[in-house]
């Protein structure tokens, strides 16, 4: 199965992997499914680290890249489709870094690994 993880998805199996649900865990740790890391997601770090929002224990220059492959995840590109798809939700979720995780997740036909509960209200499959 394809994963896409969340950015706080992502960020909690690093920094703070108790604060993840057994799904997640399962889900992450399955040998057989494939996980993602949504460039987005990084943006979306870069740009909170440098508002000084998130606290981190390297630049995350150093910190994604060398988590993403200690996790085995792999790095999902902002394609032209997903942006297209944004337009197409509904106005459940104002965070546009979300908004594109999900326009991501449907385009790829990925699992969505997210505790927000406000995601499911979106045509995509999530787990938690």
């Amino acid at each position: 199965m394809k994963l896409l993880l969340d950015t706080v998805v992502f960020l909690d199996a690093v920094l703070r992997p108790q604060d993840l649900s057994a799904r997640a865990r399962g889900l992450l740790l399955d040998a057989d499914n494939e996980r993602y890391l949504s460039i987005v997601s990084s943006w979306e770090i870069v740009v909170k680290y440098s508002l000084g929002k998130l606290a981190l224990p390297a630049d995350p220059q150093f910190f994604i890249p060398e988590h993403r492959n200690r996790l085995a995840t792999d790095l999902l590109h902002l394609d032209e489709e997903s942006v297209l798809q944004i337009p197409r939700l509904p106005p459940v979720h104002r965070d546009p870094f979300d908004r594109i995780l999900v326009s991501q997740a449907l385009v790829h036909g990925m699992m969505f690994v997210t505790p927000d509960t406000r995601i499911a209200q979106y045509p995509v499959r999530i787990a938690w």
